[in-house]
């Protein structure tokens, strides 16, 4: 191989670092009534990882932790100050209330995990 083609597959590879980690976004999940979200825990992600929710109303997640990873054992919602402890392989549900339009980020406790609620 050539030089100039291994600077090309390194600058691929760095495009698709910066795609994935800092520019992708997941295609968001919009609430209509009143029913429990689920979110999957496995494999690393959330299930959906972008949910739109409306602003000022409580909503109900059901997390769904498939995974044994330690990372997993928590759900934080630091911008509305609510935490949870997931189970595996049985549902709990969290209930949140985004005070105002905006995102609304929840992590593991590692932050590796990470999901988004987008109030409107």
């Amino acid at each position: 191989m050539n030089a100039w083609t291994i600077n090309l597959a390194g600058l691929g590879l760095i495009g698709l670092i910066v795609w994935w980690f800092w520019l992708y976004r997941p295609q968001a999940l919009r609430v209509a009534g009143s029913q429990p979200i689920q979110i999957i825990v496995a494999d690393g992600v959330y299930t959906p990882a972008r949910i739109e929710v409306p602003a000022g109303k409580p909503v109900t997640l059901r997390f769904l932790r498939q995974d044994a990873n330690p990372c997993a054992e928590k759900a934080l919602f630091d911008g509305l100050g609510v935490s949870a402890d997931l189970p595996i392989g049985k549902p709990l549900d969290v209930v949140v209330t985004p005070p105002q339009p905006g995102e609304y980020e929840f992590t593991c406790q590692m932050r590796m995990y990470r999901g988004v609620l987008v109030a409107k």
